[in-house]
This record gives structure tokens, sequence and C-alpha cells, in this order.
């Protein structure tokens, strides 16, 4: 079974805390992502924060562009090693219901997983398709 390690993106772009909802926004609009990872000065994972953060805890809430990302990163984090299955993070992307997954060895990030990354994978292709469609229906559930 392929590892985490083989599927994963390893040049993964970050904000510091310190950066603000408009740094944030148009790193993600330049890279067209979803989703950054923040970091500190050591590259440690402090946490994500996502196109939906930016609006839902930061704009909706009238935080201003200038507020600080700290303010409305996602902390509940999730992360995977880079020796991780390619099974096994699929079943935790399917259990938490999140469709990104960071790769932190030693606690400093290395890289970021994606369903898109596990279904291009022929052995993972079924537990990617087996994972969004969990997160789909508990997401289903919700609304």
């Amino acid at each position: 079974m392929k590892s985490i390690r083989d599927i994963m993106t390893r040049d993964v772009s970050s904000c510091s805390p310190d950066d603000t909802l408009y740094d944030a926004a148009m790193k993600m609009k330049e890279l067209d992502v979803g989703v950054i990872p923040v970091t500190d000065n050591q590259n440690h994972l402090m946490g994500l924060v996502t196109d939906r953060d930016l609006v839902l805890r930061g704009y909706a809430n009238k935080k201003s562009e200038s507020t600080k990302i700290q303010d409305v990163i996602s902390d509940d984090l999730y992360s995977v090693s880079p020796e991780t299955d390619v099974q096994e993070a699929s079943q935790v992307m399917a259990e938490k219901q999140i469709r990104r997954l960071p790769v932190v060895d030693n606690g400093e990030l290395v890289g970021i997983v994606s369903l898109g990354d596990l279904s291009l994978e022929k052995k993972s292709d079924h537990a990617a398709g087996v994972a969004l469609n969990e997160i789909s229906e508990k997401r289903d559930e919700l609304h």
C-alpha cells in the first residue's frame, strides 16, 4: 500500500498567524486554492484557514480585511504523517468530514493531501470515493 508521502503535495504555501484576512484571500486567489495552512516561523502547523473561515468567521462577522488570520483560523486540527497509508488517511478524512489533510513530520508541515490526490491513485480511488460520499452525506444531514 502506498503511503501519503507518495501522493502528497509537497510545495505548500502557508500564512503566518499575523497575516491578514486580505493576505490569505489574495494567496488563495493566486494559488487557486480554498485552504492555506497557518504556520509559525519554524514551519510548525498552527491551524488552517479556509475560504469558508474567511467568509463566516471573518467578513460575515464584520471583521475588516486587516484582521489577523489567528482570529479566524480553524485550530481543531487533524493531520497525518508522511508514513500514514493512503487507506488510513482516507478514513480520517471520512470520519472527520475533511477534504484536505495536512501532512506533518515532527511537528513541521511537510505537505498536504486532498481527496483529489487520493482519487488519482487506483488503489485509493475507491477509498476516496467512500470518503467523499461520507462527507457529503453527513453534510446533507446537517442542513
